[in-house]
This record gives C-alpha cells, sequence and structure tokens, in this order.
C-alpha cells in the first residue's frame, strides 16, 4: 500500500506534463485517422478529359467522342496550346485526346492515324487510357471483319455496352476494416509512447535517493517492491488502453461490436501489457529525467516506423521488415493485417493471430525477467 500511495503522489505531481503528452497523442491520432479515411478504399470516378476533334464530326469519329462523353466528364477549354497545358497543370483536365485530320478516313483504310494524347499521369487518366485503348481495340477488330462504316459503328456500340455482372462473394465490411486496422496500427505509438513516457517518469521519481535507501533497508524485497510498482502502473496502463478502446468505439462505432472488433481490443490489450513491460525495464535503466523524451522517440517512433504503424508492411523493404522482427510491434501490427482479412473466425483462421499473441506473451515475460535481474542487481547502497 506504501508503494501504490507513493505511486499515486508522483502521478499527481506528474500531472500536467501526463496530460498534455496525452493531449497530444490523441490531437495526433484523430488528424491521421480523419485524414486517411477517405483514402482508403479506392472508388471509380469519371475522369475529365478534353477532346480537340480535328476531323469531321460524322461516323466513327462522332462514335468515338458521344462514347467517351458517355463514359467521363467532357471539359472545355479554348484550343491553345498554352491553355490546354494550363489545364492540365492544374489537374482541371486529367486526359487530352487530340483527333487528327482525316481520322475516320485514314482508320477505315488502315492507315493506322495517331491519336495524340496528353494526360496528368494519374489513375483518372489512367481510366480514360482505357476506354481510349479499348474503344480502338474493338474498333480494329470490326474494321478487319466488315465494310460498312454503319455495321462497324453497330457492332462497336453493341460490344461496348456490353456490362459484366459482379458477385460480391465476400461479406466482410472493408470500410470499417480498413478503418479499424490503421486506428489499432497507429495505437501502437499512442500505447507505446504513452506508457515509456509516463512510467519512466514514474520510476525516476522512485530513484530519488532518501526513498531508493529507505526501500533497500525495509524488509521489502526486490521481487515484492518491483510486483507492487509493477501493478500500480498496471492501473494506468489499462486506464490507458480502455481509453483507446472507448475512442474507437467513438470513431468506428457499431463495427467495433463485431468478433473482429472484440480480436483488435484484446490484441491492443496484450499489447499494452507488453508496452508496460517494456516501459518498466526501460525506467530501470536510466536515472536521468531529461532523456525519457529521446527514449520516447527512439523506441515509440522507430518501432512504429519500422513495423508499419505508419506505413503500410506491404511498402516496406524486406531488409526494414527483416529488422522488425526483433520488436514486439511487428507481430502486434501483422495481427492487426492478419484480422481484416479473416472473412471466417474459427481456430483455423486464429492460428496466426494466436502465434503472434504468444509472441508477445515471451516478449513480455522476457523483459519482466530481465528488470528483475537489473532491479537485484541495483539493490545496493551506492
Amino acid at each position: 500500500m506504501i508503494v501504490f500511495n507513493t505511486f499515486l503522489k508522483v502521478v499527481k505531481s506528474s500531472l500536467t506534463p501526463i496530460i498534455m503528452f496525452t493531449l497530444i497523442l490523441i490531437i495526433f491520432g484523430i488528424t491521421n485517422f480523419s485524414t486517411n479515411d477517405n483514402s482508403l478504399n479506392f472508388e471509380v470516378t469519371k475522369p475529365d478529359i478534353l477532346i480537340i476533334n480535328n476531323d469531321k464530326n460524322e461516323g466513327l469519329t462522332k462514335n468515338l467522342i458521344e462514347y467517351l462523353t458517355k463514359n467521363s466528364n467532357i471539359i472545355k477549354v479554348k484550343d491553345d496550346k498554352y491553355k490546354v497545358d494550363d489545364a492540365l497543370f492544374y489537374r482541371d483536365v486529367n486526359y487530352v485526346i487530340i483527333i487528327p485530320k482525316n481520322f475516320k478516313e485514314d482508320f477505315l483504310n488502315n492507315k493506322n492515324p495517331e491519336i495524340q494524347i496528353k494526360s496528368t499521369k494519374d489513375y483518372q487518366s489512367s481510366l480514360a487510357e482505357m476506354m481510349l485503348e479499348r474503344y480502338i481495340k474493338v474498333a480494329s477488330i470490326y474494321k478487319s471483319q466488315l465494310t460498312s462504316e454503319d455495321k462497324i459503328i453497330e457492332n462497336i456500340n453493341e460490344t461496348l455496352s456490353t456490362k459484366v455482372d459482379v458477385l460480391l462473394t465476400s461479406k466482410l465490411d472493408a470500410n470499417n476494416l480498413n478503418k479499424m486496422t490503421f486506428f489499432y496500427n497507429f495505437a501502437n505509438y499512442s500505447i507505446l509512447a504513452g506508457c515509456v513516457y509516463v512510467i519512466c517518469l514514474i520510476l525516476s521519481s522512485f530513484k530519488n535517493e532518501n526513498i531508493k535507501k529507505r526501500t533497500i533497508i525495509s524488509s521489502m524485497n526486490y521481487k515484492e517492491y518491483n510486483r507492487k510498482l509493477l501493478l500500480s502502473n498496471s492501473l494506468f496502463v489499462i486506464l490507458l488502453w480502455l481509453f483507446y478502446c472507448i475512442l474507437s468505439l467513438l470513431l468506428i462505432g457499431k463495427s467495433m461490436f463485431t468478433y473482429h472488433g472484440l480480436i483488435y481490443i484484446l490484441n491492443l490489450f496484450i499489447f499494452s501489457i507488453c508496452s508496460l513491460s517494456i516501459a518498466f525495464l526501460i525506467g530501470n535503466l536510466i536515472n536521468n529525467k531529461n532523456a525519457i523524451n529521446g527514449i520516447v522517440n527512439i523506441i515509440a517512433l522507430g518501432s512504429s516506423f519500422l513495423c508499419g504503424a505508419f506505413v503500410p508492411l506491404e511498402f516496406l523493404p524486406t531488409g526494414v521488415i527483416n529488422i522488425a522482427h526483433v520488436l514486439p510491434s511487428y507481430y502486434y501490427i501483422k495481427t492487426n493485417e492478419i484480422i481484416k482479412s479473416i472473412e471466417v473466425i474459427d481456430i483455423h483462421s486464429l492460428k496466426p493471430v494466436l502465434a503472434n499473441v504468444s509472441i508477445l506473451i515471451l516478449f513480455t515475460i522476457g523483459f519482466s525477467v530481465i528488470t528483475n535481474i537489473i532491479s537485484k542487481n541495483k539493490q545496493k547502497i551506492g
């Protein structure tokens, strides 16, 4: 009880920096969550196309323009090189199609007229390019088989109007799962930074010379002392974990009440306990309060960048991922990535999750053992 009361006094005296640091984490987390909310899913949109027609607006040329008009947003820009280039630069237009003079006649006579294009090189311009190439390819096939221009146009339109019915076989709510994965991946930084900062701050206060001597000469051995201090710090970690769980409920909503949401929450709990053991170890190694901010940057930011909290794992180089295997954050984030792809939750699909959780538990035990060894060696009056 004496250790716990001292713990509360230290927390109370350090309340201002703790609140400030927690607020920074909240603001940073919500900002990143909001800015990434719209980028998690791809939505097909019509590209903005500028058509400059130097041919007669009839026959095949007219049909090509009608096809492009139906499947894109036609932008009107004066036929001036500088104005067209400005429209591309400012993204007012994604794709510029310049139809040459005598295009229709040359195409039907197998002269392979060249349609000039300019593009912004983004995904919308790629979509416009696919539409143009599709039309030309279909037109070329029918031109080689038919002689009548009307028949060619009729068959082109029939082919291009064919739609394919897509059957959605997966019942996963990809949008909300992506949101949950992003939030809980980012929580790697928030939880780890919060634990290291606050717990190191608390432990450094317990290293006051007078407190340290009183502890050593008391009847309490180092194991009991560490256990009580660990339990006291666990209270803070559990409150921090609960806070992020509640925050995820507010941001994501009822999806957190699904089995997927429950696994995310449990995975975060295991990682929070592991973060506690990491912070407890670091707190026993350092004596200087001024070094805490630097430690937070190295441990929390370093782990987050290396293990995929900020940049998805699939975009990281192989060498970086190999290094990340020695960090607990990798197994926590890897589990989150696995969860979002699980369609049917059963013992078979959860095997990779259980394997990663087991590794986190082993990390926790290992850090705790090392902390006890260090603490035992320090139980001396210097």
